[in-house]
Order: structure tokens, then C-alpha cells, then sequence
């Protein structure tokens, strides 16, 4: 039989103590060293030997991998059934698994520091953002929380901030990613006390700290747009100051104030230069944005009034149906402050640009949203609530169609989708209007489940997922997340019903870039784009043909993380790891809260694990009666008499069954004060303010005594760690062994039979030891108002006097006492502890001069000796042996939060719960330590590519894209000569694992072509640089492929699937010129001033549209001052293409206004005369690059409009412009795809040039040519370096052997290492 293993009288496990008799332990990546030299130190050796030397728990996993056999029968040094004893002090993490003869079981009890958040503070109330990496950061007091948003799980708190957050923004990931700049996670959280911190999210640190004035941030972006720098930072400093930032040094770049107080700000889109302002008094145009240098002027002021409704608008508000925006149509006026009756915009909650479409903005009021045109500065679209319907509260317009993600005041997120025009003329039951009004009309297409808003619960405000947009996050004031993902239905066509008004939503005609068959079956919910197809513009057929599937959509509650309620806390963590309970033991802490119910956290993932409902009124204390149940008491408010009910509840955690355990008792009585159960979870002490204290058996649910009337006041109470136990079941099992060798049948068989026989009712006397009727002896010590001391000793249901001890004169009112081995320590009112050395009968008092000691805890484990007491103002941990403070915590000086209440988790991890609704558990400093997001303990898988090292990151991007490697698509990357370490390749492997079904089906079918799977891959990676430039690429290379035999069918392919709107210049030119003809229309229809009409005839010219421009010329009313210069125009207009002469006069003119500064009107003429590819040239000279593309994109040939867009090329990619990445979506527009390969090559983006030319080659698109080869072969050989020096051989061999001659020295660099091995 194996002898026991030594335990200390508590029966207690240091938490940081490992047992090496069979279990295997391992903390979170290596491990404690062991000094101890009748321990079991392993080295493996990869042979299947065990070496002496550093305890390296994945070497032990590597060396069972390698040697099951001999894991089976379990290492030398612990066969032969030799058992190692407890070791103290090896870390609070452990594992125990099994080795050697006993029953496989795992047991997780690893406890990391984090924090449980709880309730947001109203500061926190825009404090959130979801980041392309995606993950969702958000403020809760002075903390950021970082969740993943597809399993609701925390994966990171950070704590540094000093004050309540008010802003958190992710870094955009608009960039191309190699080792140099790899993928990392990198959020600016800024707080009320104006501080800035940019923090490296995976490792837990701040990376700079900025601090400009000591008022609250009002708004904080990224710059996105600059190849060159991705560190810049703009943020608005109260009350008008806007100050660019470099985050990575934290050095101010420029300042900027302006005239009124600025509220936030939000950039163009389309135009990095243009930045808007929301101000108290109006908005801020500001168009000349540069990092380089502050903004020169004031900015053009803009102010927002209501015209008086005219004819125009009264059509509107009939056609639309919101007659409640009758009068509150609302255009941008640039003169002065309106008057009184007019307006303003104080009551305007958000401003932001249309990322579908450029030069567009939306304004939202609480019951409107308005659709702006900047060209003509008014609204084009109204989107207003009814009477009765529920106040916007924020609103997220999407960029891949036209669509707005809207909050409600009751929690409630709807979506809403342009609806397709050729739609809005006619309704089924109609006449076709003669005069059809436009409008911009938003249909409600799906809206989720609403919350229930109390004066606590309402919601803050909701985020979007930026790479997918089909997925909306509300943040809930209560600290609750909820995650709502858009899923789509195709529906029967009949079951439509036609009255609705709103235009049918089809499903999109192609999948990530590549239209889909006729019969494929329904695709995943990817994407917005992938969901729904384009709104369909004004004048087109309705798409028609089987291909086209009408969808619904509907919103999906995917993820919910709840945090903890409103403070008050009492917390108690369960019993401690002991060698007895290692079997079942779970790491679980006990939360009583003010509503009444107890919380079990389970510390190990940090997850709820149990919400009970347990008591009408605030929990003031909880007790642990075993692993899986505990005591509760709460007490309610006192009635005049000072009386109150008492609830004392036994709960049953595996069950939730809760029993009253004190039965009728509690009514109208004095308040409890505290609850304490004994050493042996057999008695339990009630202690009452104005009563005499109660004995009860927990076991039974009996009263054992309740003490006399003149029993003293009990101030402080606790009980011994000492009792008569052992004794007790020594004799006992004296009995059971006499009795058991009377049942041995013969004397050969009495040693095999005895050793097992002995050791099983051991097992069984330990499981049961509290079952059974041995009533063992304990004892308790209290303190009375005059602080003396007494001890009594309970056996059964007879209570003894055992001694008294008077009172310690240095000593104020004792108000807590803990007892542990022979070490006793009280704790008064004034903040003075006295330690009691009971072995050696020496007391020793430390006045700490903190006030009230409000709690005394031991930690667990054997020999531990550590304390924790609590103040009203902080906490300490001190070393009763040394008599000396560990560490301190003072709410005010280094903590911002007051400590409500303390225990200990571990032998040397603290928890706190404090009063900004956290539980935080700590290491014994106590102080505030953000943990590594890879060593964190989750519960489900998560892929987030962003938390492998750099190299791995990038080489699991390369083996998803380059499949098939063997001939094979395989989502097993063991296959693959990866020479990293096996712990890498693992990481690797859970990230694969951790993707849904979905895209691994997509993944791993062979249909499935390289242009989708680099698609599919950078919505995996959140890349926004790469989704971008292959979504263009995709569109391109199918749709110039299928030119090549000049066909109908392609043709109409490419305007059924165009590119979308949201590229703007970037798209076809047809499309392009559809969608500008159908805004101008818009326009026209909406015109209040003669200023509109003046714009709308402006653009009307430039586009060709003569014969409606001279309608609206000659619409001058004789009174206006440019009546007579209108009515010129209009001849002029009308009988421009008479003759040459009249021409060359024109172009004169044209010319000389051009060189004195009237540009706009020298281009109109020039465009008069169809000299628009020179009116272009002119723009571009001066400047106008924009208005340059666009003009060529709506009026010339498509030679003359590649000239002028290669300029603009050759502009983007000199130094001072350096927007290559936006050059290169040109390129690819003007299907100049060797120009795309080279310049690719050129910065050095070498996987992407590798894929694109792979996808040329397959679409035929690259001119066969000596040039284009050596270009090839010189991409190929980069890329294959590139893969060699990230550890990925096979790829690199495979770009090598493509790479031709220029690969070959490559390939046999790649190829020697394998041969040298042969040699030896």
C-alpha cells in the first residue's frame, strides 16, 4: 500500500502546491522551477528518456505524445507506486492529469489574474468601437474591455486610466502587413481627465500616454488614408482645440482652435483633405486637411434652417408618407446665424458622411434622419418617425450598400435600405404618376428584439462590425453586450405582399467578386454585399430571370455577455484546493448582490457559471458549507422598532434547490451581523446586534443552542482551526479493520485483501466524513464591547467555557479576528492589529493607522502565513511570521475605486470587489496588472490571427491562401514542413479549428477560385487595405476576361454587376454616368433657391444634359440680377454646335477665364464644345484632381478618360501625394494589370503581387512578352524568400520552382539543409 502523503491539520493544498503522485500540473506556458530533491524534476529528451533538470510541463506532453506506452505505465521515478509528498509553493496555477496507476481525470484550476466587470458609468456612454481585427472595445469606469465578437468572451481589461472613459478607437488596418508591420492590436482609449492611451492590446501594455488639458476628449480618429504613416492621431481637445497627434512618440504634430465649441468631427470618405466639424452653433466645412500642417482658415460655417414649405415639399411629404417632416425640411444655409424662428442644429445628435456614396452626409435628430447633398447643401432624403414610434438615438451608415443601422431609445436596432428607384413610380394597384417626385426613401428591412428600459437600463450606444457589416453590437448601461447578427432567407416570391411599397430586395448576383451560377444553392451570410444585392437606379429594368432570389432579412442574437449588477458585493471564494477534494474541485467564487441574488464566477475562464435567485433583499454575507454549497444572509430594512426580517438560505449549487435554514424563524427580529462556520463545515455561529448568538448543526439544519439573555455583546467572532478529528476516526477505523479482517476467508489471501480493504475505506471514510455521525470537537473565540476574550468549545449540542482573556489596553473595540495554525490576529477600530504567537505566548500590536479594520482573511495553504485586511480605505497583505506588510492599496492615492469587499482566491492571488461594480483578482502586490491575452484561459476557441507572434500570423495567412499544397485542401496544417517549434504549430492549428463550418467549407471546396479564397482571407485577417484592392481586382479581371469575345451576354453582365457605387470613381463608365444623371435629377426635383437651380444647370452642362439646362435658365425670374446673363446662357447653350468660327471664339474665352481664376466657368464652356478631355487637362493643372476623373468618367471616350485617369496615377504615386494604394485601384480600374504587378513589386508587397499575378494568369489577362516574364520570375523568387524567411519551406519551394531560372539558386538553398543530416 502506498503510504499517505503527509497533510497539514487544515488538510490543505498551498495553491501553489503540486502533487507529483500520479498528476501532472502545468501553469499557463512553462512553469515553476522545483527545488525540492524528492521531487520529480523531467527534462524530456526527445528519445524517450527522462533527464533530471527543468520542469517543463509541454515537454511532458511532447514525451506522452511520443511514448504512449511508457506514459501508460508513467515516468521513472513514479512507478513502483513511489509517491512524491506535497510540494509547497510551485504557483497558484495548476492541472492535474494523470500518469501511473490512478483513474484518468483532469482537473482546471488555474486562476489568472483578471477583472469582472460590471455596470458602465454615464460617461461611458461612447466609449466603445469594434475594430477591423474584430474585436469589441468599450469603456466601462475607468477600464477598457476588449471582447471577441463572435464568442462574447472577455479576452482583455485594461487598467491604467485614473478617470471614467470616454472614448476608445482601433487602429485601422488599412495597410499592407509583413514582418516589418505586422498584424497587431492597437486601440487609443481616452478618458474624462483628457489623457490619451495607445495601448498594445495582446501584451497588456501602454505604449504612450498623451495628455494635452485636463477636460474630457470629445472625439479621437485614426488617420487612415497615408501610405507613409499609420501612427497619426486627431483628436478634439475641449472646448475648441483640434490637435493632431503622433501615438507612437506621443509629440503634438499641430494645434488648431476654432470659434465655437466642438462636439466631434467626421472625415470624407472619399477625400482625406475634407474634414467636417460638428459644432454647438453649427457645422464646420474644413477643405483643406493635411497631416502635415494645421488647416489655414476658419473653415466654411454652415448653419442648418427650415425653409418655408413650398409646393415642392408639401409633393414630398405626401409621397413619402411622413407628413410630420412637412415643416422641418431642413436645408444648409451659409450667411449669417438664423434667426430665432429658424431651427438650429442644438438639437442634432450625430453627423456623418455617407461612405456608400460620395458627397452625401446624414444628420440625425431624436425623429429624423436627413439625407444631404453637399453639392447643393440640402436635403435629398428624409427618413422620419410616426407619431407613436420610438425616438433614433444613434445611427451607422453601412459602405458596401446604401443602408443605415439605426439605435432606438428603447434598444431597439433596425436597418434600413435605399429603396431601388425604378420602384418608387408605381405601386401595383396605381396609375403611373405623371409627375414623379424622387426622394431618397429608406425601407425598414428588418429590426431585432427591443430591451426593457428602466431608470438604470437604457442603452449607450450600438457599433457595427466594419469589415462584414452584417453584425450590430449594443452596449447596454447595465454592462450587458448584445450582438446581433443579420442573417438572410430567400422567400417565395408569391408570399410577397404588394402593399407594402417597399421594392423587393433580390440576392446579390455575384459572390465575393464572381457571379454566381444559375443553380447554386444558397451561399453563406459572409457580408452586407454578399447578402443583398445592389439597389437598382432610376430609368433601369428591374432585374429579371431565375437567377435573381428575392431575400428577407432578420437579425439573430448571437452573443450576450452580461457583467455584474450595481454594487453592494459581499464575496466569498469555496474551499481550497486540498489533496481530497483535488478530484472535483472547480475554482468558484460566491457574489451576494444588493437585488438579493448570488452569482458563482467560475475563476478559471472568468465565466458566470450560476445566477441564483436567492434572497428578497440586499446579501450581506456568504458562507461555504462544501464545494457545492453555501450559507446566505440577508437582512431587509429596518421597521421603526429597529427590527428587520432575517433571511439565512442553504443553497445546493449542482441543483440551485435553496432551503431556509433557520425554517420560520427571522421575522421581526434584531439584525444579523455575521455568519461563521466552522472548521469542519459542522457548526454554525449567528451573530445578532441586539440578541444573543445562535449555535446551529449545518449538517442537520438543527438549533444545537441558543445562548441566555446576559450571554455578552459579540463583537468580533471566529472559529479554531484546531478539533479532535483524527482521533475520532483513528478509533473508528481500528473497528472497521478489526471487523473487515473477520470477513477474510483464508489467511493467504489476507495481506492482498487487507492492503485494499484499508486503503478503499479510507477513500471512503474521507468522502464521507461529513455524513457520518462523528460530532468532533471544536472551538471558537469572540470579543465583547470591552474587548475581552473568550473561547468556548462546541461538541455535539454541549457548548463549554473554556477560558477568558482580559482585555489588551493598547487595543480600541475588536472588530475582526482570524486564527490560523497557531497564529491569532485582531483588528479594532482604530486600525491597530495584534498578532498572537499561541506556541510561543508572545502578542505583538502594529498600530497601522488606517482607521477601521473592517475584515481579517488567511490565505489558504499549508504554512501559508499571509494575511489580508480591509479598511474603509484600501486593503493590505501582511506576513504574520515576519510580522510585516506585504503591499497596500489606498482608494484616492493609487486606486481610484473604494474596496468593498476582500478574500483570497489562491495561496497568493487576492480579490477584490470595489465600488465601480468590478471584482478584480490580483496578485498579492494588489497592483493593477494587465495580463497577455495568449495566456488567457478561454472557453471557446477564438480566431483572432492578431494574437500569434508576427511570423506565425502571416505564414497561416500564406497556408490558407496558397491551398491545394499536396493536391489536396486540407485545414490540417501538421502536414506541412513548418520547422517552428510543435507549440507554434498548435496555436496554429486552434486558430484553424476556431472557424466556422462555413467558411471552412468555403475553403476547402476546389470551385472555390484564388480571387475568392484572397477575398474570403482578408475578411478573415480584417485587412481593409487587401479587402479593397481584391474586391476591385476580382471585379475586374471577371469582367474584362469575358470582353475578350465580344458578347451581348457579357455586356449585360457588367451593367447587371457593376461594381458598387460606394468606389465611386473607380466604377464603369456607364454605371458611373447613370448614377450621376439620377443625382442630378434629385437635385433638380429638390431645388428651394435660385442658388440650387444655379448648381443643378452647372452640373447639368457638364454632363451634357443641354436641353434641360436651358429649361432651367430661362426659369430667371425678370427680377433677379442674373436674369439678363441667364438668358444669354441659354442662347448661348442652344445654338453653341452651329459653326467652327463660333467654336474657336468660345475656346478663347474659355481659356482666358480659366488663366483669371474663373476655372468652373471655363470648363463649363469647354465642355460646351465637347472639349472636355481638355477641360479635364486644365483641372488637373490646377490642382482639381477629383473634379478632373469625374469629369472624364461622365464625358469622354474610354481612350481619352484612361489618359486623364493616368495622370492622376502618376500624381497619386509621386512622393508628396505617396497614395500608391489608391493608385493602384486606378490601375486596376483601367484594366492596366502589368502596371498593377509592377508597381506592386515595386513597394514591395511582395505576397500580393505573387497572388494577383497568379489570378492574371488564370484569367489570361497579362500580354505573353520577355518583360512580363522576367517580372513574373523576379515576383515570384521575392515572394519565395519572403515564405523562407517566415519558416514556410514548402511554400517557398513551390514560388521558387514557379520563379524559373531566377529560382533556382533559391531552390537548392531550400533543398541543402535536407541533405546534410544524410551525410552525417
Amino acid at each position: 500500500m502506498r503510504p499517505p502523503a503527509p497533510q497539514s491539520k487544515n488538510n490543505t493544498i498551498s495553491s501553489s502546491s503540486t502533487i507529483l503522485a500520479g498528476i501532472e500540473w502545468r501553469n499557463h506556458l512553462g512553469v515553476g522551477t522545483l527545488e525540492r530533491r524528492n521531487a520529480f524534476p523531467v527534462g524530456p529528451e526527445g528519445n524517450g528518456a527522462w533527464n533530471p533538470g527543468r520542469w517543463n510541463p509541454r515537454g511532458v506532453e511532447r514525451w506522452i505524445r511520443r511514448n504512449p506506452a511508457a506514459a501508460v505505465r508513467g515516468p521513472p521515478g513514479l512507478r513502483n507506486g513511489s509517491a512524491s509528498p506535497p510540494l509547497p509553493g510551485c504557483g497558484s496555477e495548476g492541472r492535474a492529469g494523470v500518469a501511473a496507476e490512478m483513474l484518468p481525470y483532469t482537473v482546471n484550476f488555474k486562476v489568472s489574474a483578471r477583472t469582472i466587470t460590471g455596470a458602465l458609468n454615464a460617461h461611458n456612454k461612447t466609449a466603445v468601437d469594434w475594430g477591423w481585427q474584430g474585436l469589441i472595445a468599450y469603456g466601462c469606469h475607468s477600464l477598457v474591455v476588449v471582447i471577441d465578437s463572435s464568442t462574447a468572451q472577455t479576452l482583455q481589461v485594461l487598467e491604467k486610466h485614473k478617470a471614467d472613459v470616454v472614448k476608445v478607437k482601433w487602429a485601422r488596418e488599412n495597410y499592407h502587413h509583413n514582418i516589418g508591420s505586422p498584424y497587431c492590436l492597437r486601440l487609443a482609449s481616452a478618458d474624462v481627465t483628457g489623457k490619451i492611451i495607445v495601448w498594445d492590446v495582446a501584451a497588456g501594455v501602454a505604449q504612450c500616454e498623451i495628455q494635452e488639458h485636463a477636460k474630457p476628449i470629445q472625439d479621437v480618429q485614426w488617420l487612415w488614408n497615408q501610405d507613409a504613416s499609420r501612427d497619426l492621431l486627431l483628436a478634439v481637445h475641449p472646448p475648441n482645440y483640434i490637435v493632431l497627434w503622433n501615438a507612437d512618440t506621443g509629440t503634438k504634430l499641430w494645434r488648431k482652435s476654432y470659434a465655437d465649441n466642438i462636439l466631434s468631427f467626421s472625415f470624407d470618405p472619399f477625400d482625406p483633405s475634407h474634414l467636417t466639424l460638428l459644432t454647438s452653433e453649427g457645422i464646420v466645412f474644413i477643405s483643406d486637411f493635411s497631416p502635415s500642417k494645421p488647416p489655414s482658415g476658419p473653415g466654411k460655417k454652415v448653419y442648418i434652417s427650415s425653409p418655408h414649405s413650398s409646393p415642392a415639399h408639401n409633393k414630398l411629404a405626401a409621397a413619402t408618407g411622413a407628413k410630420k417632416a412637412l415643416n422641418k425640411v431642413k436645408i444648409l444655409i451659409t450667411q449669417e446665424k438664423p434667426s430665432a424662428e429658424f431651427i438650429t442644429l442644438n438639437d442634432c445628435l450625430q453627423l456623418a458622411y455617407l461612405p456608400s456614396k460620395r458627397n452625401h452626409m446624414l444628420l440625425l435628430y431624436p425623429r429624423e434622419i436627413l439625407i444631404l447633398d453637399l453639392e447643393v447643401n440640402q436635403t435629398v432624403g428624409v427618413i422620419a418617425i410616426e407619431r407613436t414610434g420610438v425616438p433614433f438615438l444613434q445611427v451607422i451608415p453601412c459602405f458596401q450598400r446604401d443602408g443605415l443601422f439605426c439605435l432606438h431609445e428603447n434598444g431597439c436596432i433596425t436597418l434600413r435600405v435605399r429603396r431601388s428607384y425604378n420602384s418608387i413610380f408605381t405601386s401595383s394597384n396605381e396609375e403611373p404618376d405623371p409627375d414623379p417626385v424622387q426622394e431618397l426613401t429608406y425601407d425598414l428591412r428588418s429590426q431585432c428584439d427591443a430591451i426593457r428600459v428602466t431608470k438604470t437600463v437604457r442603452p449607450f450606444s450600438m457599433v457595427c462590425c466594419p469589415v462584414n457589416e452584417n453584425a450590430a453590437a449594443l452596449i447596454v448601461s447595465d454592462g450587458r453586450v448584445m450582438i446581433w447578427e443579420l442573417k438572410s432567407a430567400v422567400c417565395n416570391r408569391n408570399s410577397r405582399s404588394s402593399s407594402s411599397g417597399a421594392s423587393p430586395l433580390y440576392s446579390p448576383v455575384s459572390f465575393c467578386g464572381i457571379p454566381v451560377g444559375v443553380l447554386q444553392s444558397k451561399l453563406p451570410d459572409l457580408s452586407l454585399d454578399n447578402m443583398i444585392g445592389q439597389s437598382a437606379i432610376a430609368g433601369e429594368e428591374p432585374p429579371k430571370g431565375s437567377a435573381l432570389q428575392e431575400v428577407h432579412l432578420k437579425f439573430l442574437l448571437t452573443g450576450l455577455l452580461s457583467g455584474l449588477p450595481s454594487p453592494q458585493f459581499a464575496i466569498r471564494m469555496c474551499p481550497p484546493l486540498t489533496t481530497k477534494n483535488i478530484k472535483m474541485y472547480q475554482p468558484l467564487l460566491a457574489v451576494g448582490t444588493s437585488n438579493g441574488s448570488v452569482l458563482v464566477y467560475h475563476l478559471t475562464s472568468g465565466l458566470l457559471h450560476k445566477e441564483l435567485s436567492v434572497h428578497s433583499c440586499e446579501v450581506k454575507g456568504i458562507e461555504w458549507t462544501s464545494l457545492t454549497g453555501f450559507l446566505s444572509f440577508a437582512t431587509s430594512t429596518p421597521n421603526n422598532m429597529g427590527l428587520v426580517r432575517n433571511e439565512l438560505q442553504l443553497v445546493d449549487l449542482p441543483t440551485g434547490r435553496s432551503i431556509a435554514f433557520r425554517g420560520e424563524r427571522g421575522n421581526d427580529e434584531s439584525p444579523m451581523e455575521m455568519i461563521k462556520v466552522s472548521h469542519l463545515k459542522q457548526y454554525l455561529a449567528v451573530v445578532f446586534k441586539d440578541k444573543p448568538l445562535e449555535l446551529w448543526d449545518v449538517r442537520t439544519c438543527t438549533l444545537l443552542r441558543e445562548m441566555s439573555k446576559n450571554f455578552p455583546a459579540i463583537t468580533a467572532l471566529e472559529w479554531s482551526p484546531s478539533h479532535n478529528l483524527k482521533s475520532l476516526r483513528k478509533k473508528q477505523l481500528a473497528t472497521r479493520e478489526a471487523m473487515a479482517r473477520q470477513t477474510v476467508v483464508s489467511d493467504a489471501e489476507l495481506s492482498v485483501v487487507e492492503s485494499s480493504v484499508i486503503s478503499l475505506l479510507q477513500e471512503a471514510e474521507s468522502k464521507s466524513e461529513l455524513t457520518q455521525n462523528i460530532s468532533a470537537r471544536e472551538h471558537f473565540v469572540f470579543t465583547d464591547n470591552d474587548g475581552q476574550v473568550y473561547h468556548l468549545t462546541v461538541e455535539g449540542n454541549s457548548v463549554k467555557d473554556s477560558a477568558r482573556i482580559p482585555p489588551d489596553g493598547s487595543m480600541g473595540s475588536i472588530t475582526c479576528i482570524a486564527w490560523k495554525g497557531d497564529t491569532l490576529v485582531l483588528g479594532d477600530v482604530d486600525g491597530n492589529l495584534n498578532f498572537w504567537d499561541l506556541k510561543g505566548r508572545v502578542s505583538r500590536g502594529i498600530p497601522t493607522h488606517r482607521s477601521w479594520v473592517r475584515k481579517i482573511r488567511f490565505a489558504p495553504g499549508k504554512g501559508n502565513q499571509k494575511l489580508i485586511a480591509m479598511y474603509n480605505d484600501g486593503a493590505e497583505v501582511w506576513d504574520t511570521k515576519e510580522v510585516q506588510m506585504v503591499s497596500s492599496l489606498r482608494s484616492g492615492r493609487n486606486v481610484t475605486f473604494r474596496i468593498l469587499d476582500v478574500d483570497w482566491c489562491t495561496s497568493d492571488k487576492v480579490v477584490l470587489a470595489s465600488d465601480d461594480g468590478c471584482i478584480r483578482v490580483l496578485e498579492m502586490s494588489m497592483k493593477a496588472a494587465c495580463f497577455r491575452m495568449d495566456e488567457q484561459e478561454l472557453s471557446e476557441p477564438v480566431w483572432c490571427p492578431y494574437l500569434l507572434v508576427p511570423r506565425a500570423s502571416l505564414a497561416l495567412k500564406a497556408f490558407l491562401l496558397h491551398q491545394p499544397w499536396d493536391g489536396r485542401y486540407s485545414l490540417d496544417i501538421s502536414h506541412v514542413d513548418y520547422p517552428e517549434n510543435e507549440e507554434i504549430k498548435t496555436l496554429l492549428q486552434e486558430q484553424l479549428n476556431s472557424l466556422s463550418n462555413d467558411i471552412k467549407k468555403l475553403l476547402l471546396d476546389p470551385e472555390f477560385t484564388l480571387l475568392q479564397r484572397c477575398l474570403l482571407v482578408s475578411r478573415l485577417y480584417g485587412d481593409e487595405s487587401e479587402l479593397h484592392f481584391w474586391t476591385v481586382a476580382a471585379h475586374y479581371l471577371h469582367s474584362l476576361s469575358q470582353d475578350k469575345p465580344t458578347s451581348t451576354a457579357a455586356t449585360k453582365d457588367k451593367l447587371n454587376n457593376p461594381l458598387d457605387i460606394c468606389y465611386d470613381i473607380l466604377c464603369e463608365n456607364a454605371y458611373f454616368q447613370k448614377f450621376q444623371l439620377e443625382r442630378v435629377n434629385l437635385q433638380e426635383v429638390k431645388r428651394s433657391t435660385y442658388d440650387h437651380t444655379r448648381k443643378c444647370t452647372d452640373q447639368l452642362l457638364l454632363l451634357g444634359q443641354t436641353d434641360r439646362a436651358v429649361q432651367l435658365l430661362l426659369e430667371t425670374s425678370a427680377d433677379n440680377q442674373h436674369y439678363y446673363c441667364d438668358s444669354l446662357k441659354a442662347c448661348l447653350v442652344t445654338t453653341v454646335t452651329s459653326s467652327g468660327p463660333s467654336q474657336s471664339t468660345i475656346k478663347l474665352v474659355a481659356t482666358n477665364m480659366i488663366a483669371n481664376g474663373k476655372l468652373a466657368e471655363g470648363v463649363q464652356l469647354l465642355c460646351l464644345i465637347d472639349k472636355a478631355a481638355d477641360a479635364c487637362r486644365y483641372l488637373q493643372t490646377y490642382g482639381e484632381w477629383n473634379r478632373a476623373a469625374w469629369l472624364a468618367k461622365v464625358r469622354l471616350s474610354s481612350e481619352e478618360c484612361a489618359d486623364v485617369l493616368k495622370r492622376w496615377v502618376d500624381h497619386l504615386c509621386s512622393p508628396q501625394v505617396n497614395q500608391k494604394s489608391k493608385a493602384l485601384l486606378v490601375l486596376l480600374s483601367l484594366g492596366c494589370f502589368s502596371s498593377v504587378a509592377e508597381t506592386l513589386h515595386s513597394m514591395r508587397y511582395f505576397d500580393r503581387a505573387a497572388l494577383f499575378v497568379e489570378a492574371c494568369l488564370e484569367y489570361g489577362a497579362f500580354a505573353v512578352g520577355e518583360d512580363t516574364e522576367k517580372l513574373i520570375s523576379a515576383i515570384y523568387t521575392d515572394y519565395a524568400r519572403s515564405l523562407k524567411n517566415l519558416g514556410f519551406k514548402q511554400g517557398a519551394a513551390l514560388f521558387a520552382s514557379k520563379a524559373g531560372a531566377a529560382g533556382k539558386e533559391l531552390l537548392a538553398e531550400l533543398e541543402s539543409p535536407k541533405q546534410e543530416p544524410k551525410e552525417e
